[in-house]
């Protein structure tokens, strides 16, 4: 697996982003979807990377500054063909160890509550994330989980 700092403009990625918004869509009210789109992910403060094996897209995520000492992990998504093959721990490993080179002192996420969220949240669980009140502009959803590692 090769993990790559990507322009979000190949045809593969634009698709697994899509996926990515449509689950989210598919598993929460509209007001509860905090995934962004392509325009949302272009933005200076925002690092997204992909996970490749030779020409075939695994999955993606990315890193939000938030503050010079508080980052965000966006947009984590395993490529449906790919589940189960530990292509997000590779990525969320990758992320964290950037977060840490760049002397981030704690990296948060928001995810989804219900039970479609369970791998997810226990890959954060078992990566040493907590669960904490909503940061950011993000506000009490009961629909959302709002996670933090201390770096």
């Amino acid at each position: 697996m090769e993990i790559r700092v990507d322009d979000l403009t190949g045809d593969q990625v634009k698709a697994l982003i899509m996926e990515h918004l449509n689950g989210m869509y598919e598993s929460s009210p509209p007001e509860s979807v905090h995934a962004l789109n392509l325009d949302g992910l272009r933005k200076p403060e925002i690092t997204f990377w992909t996970v490749w094996e030779q020409d075939e897209l695994l999955g993606c995520g990315a890193l939000k500054e938030l503050d010079g000492t508080h980052a965000e992990i966006k947009s984590m998504r395993t490529a449906s063909a790919h589940l189960r093959k530990g292509v997000a721990k590779r990525m969320l490993d990758h992320i964290i160890a950037e977060a840490t080179q760049r002397g981030y002192k704690r990296l948060s996420l928001e995810t989804g509550s219900m039970d479609s969220f369970i791998p997810a949240r226990k890959l954060y669980e078992h990566a040493g994330f907590q669960y904490c009140e909503p940061f950011a502009d993000y506000v009490e959803d009961p629909y959302s989980a709002f996670m933090t590692k201390e770096l």
